[in-house]
């Protein structure tokens, strides 16, 4: 999705839905999985709806207009943990002025699910090859931070839904040169 360039964290960038863990996400992710622990999975399944209009479910990943209440409802239940596979994990290096610990998951769409952005944090939400994006990055048609530049290199080289929801995407930090 492209972030509106209001947003406060990198305005205009192409970037995966997501967001702060919410103080009521422990909770949240308490009922859901039955884990206080897990309160990112369900920050990323709140973002998710939020902002892109999609909810994962235990019947599979539906458009948020099938259950609006995306913070209570799911027809037919809240999804496996195991239906939302974290593969990457980002900690914000020190030197970084805002600070993040990004956890990337992945899910299985099917695909006549369409995406819709909440035109507030998102302007715009579609499918889109990692090549692609990766492609309009390197000619000046999208802005992509360093770790969903990396994240989205590594989603390029699977070769199937299966080999996505199995990735474990190491955090690569770019190389600094230090001109003295």
């Amino acid at each position: 999705m492209r972030r509106s360039s209001r947003h406060r964290f990198l305005p205009g960038f192409v970037v995966f839905p997501g967001g702060a863990v919410d103080a009521d996400d422990s909770a949240r992710a308490e009922r859901w999985f039955g884990d206080a622990g897990e309160a990112a999975r369900a920050a990323a399944v709140r973002e998710l709806a939020e902002e892109a209009g999609l909810l994962p479910t235990a019947a599979g990943l539906v458009s948020r207009s099938e259950a609006p209440e995306a913070a209570e409802g799911f027809p037919g239940g809240p999804p496996p943990v195991g239906v939302l596979p974290q593969v990457s994990h980002w900690i914000a290096p020190e030197e970084v002025p805002v600070r993040f610990d990004a956890r990337f998951f992945a899910v299985e769409a099917p695909r006549d699910l369409d995406p819709s952005p909440d035109g507030g944090e998102a302007v715009h939400a579609w499918w889109a090859r990692p090549f692609d994006l990766l492609e309009a990055n390197m000619s000046g048609g999208c802005l992509l931070y360093w770790p969903t530049m990396k994240v989205l290199e590594g989603l390029e080289r699977c070769r199937s839904v299966d080999e996505v929801l199995a990735a474990d995407l190491p955090q690569i930090e770019p190389e600094v040169q230090i001109i003295g």
